[in-house]
């Protein structure tokens, strides 16, 4: 038995932070999955609807972890690593309320291709992170390093994908003012809950390599 894991049967820890985590992801999931409902139809005011209400329940985790940390003694794994852990968690929730909230406030009629290019890649980033977040209350690191690996490939799509779709607003010589400023605003909220995506893998890694 290795030392790391005589030490995990020694001291017995508090794992309700492993599954406060991983219902964070399940939210993100969810909520990306609602953003991009916007490009099936549904209204700008039901996606924002939909979306802070997840926001809201992501919140009330993040609230939960912090009042756990306060009370138990030995944790899972270091208290600083989870706070961050789940406070970059929360930073992608957030980020895709504040995209929500943007389609009503400026009354944005529908996506444009490039934002929809952007969803699906939040999507599937998101899926990805609630599929293998278990891995780390299995103390399965391999899968934490492989997953952020994927995470970075699909980080940098999406930006070669906001930066071609920013220079075709500003290279349109049509484009009204407000539209080019709106779909800018649009097209960078989700560029930052992507390269938040890729900050959770980065974390998600780093543990791996701390913990393997």
């Amino acid at each position: 038995m290795a030392l790391q894991d005589v030490i995990r049967w020694l001291l017995p820890r508090e794992d309700v932070f492993y599954g406060l985590i991983e219902r964070q992801s399940e939210l993100l999931e969810q909520a990306a999955r609602a953003l991009a409902d916007f490009a099936r139809g549904v209204s700008a005011e039901k996606v924002r609807e939909t979306v802070q209400e997840l926001e809201h329940q992501a919140d009330a985790i993040v609230y939960e972890i912090e009042e756990q940390l306060a009370r138990v003694f030995v944790t899972p794994i270091d208290r600083e690593d989870i706070q961050l852990l789940a406070a970059s968690i929360d930073d992608i929730v957030d980020l895709i309320n504040l995209t929500g909230r943007t389609f009503e406030l400026y009354a944005v009629p529908e996506p444009s291709p490039p934002m929809i290019e952007l969803m699906n890649i939040l999507v599937v980033m998101a899926e990805l992170l609630k599929a293998e977040l278990p891995a780390l209350r299995r103390h399965e690191y391999a899968k934490l390093i492989a997953v952020g690996r994927v995470i970075k490939q699909h980080e940098k799509e999406a930006d070669r994908i906001f930066r071609n779709a920013v220079g075709q607003l500003f290279h349109d010589p049509a484009i009204d003012a407000k539209v080019l400023l709106r779909d800018k605003e649009v097209l960078e909220d989700l560029e930052k809950a992507i390269d938040k995506c890729e900050t959770v893998a980065e974390r998600l890694k780093n543990l791996a390599v701390k913990h393997g």
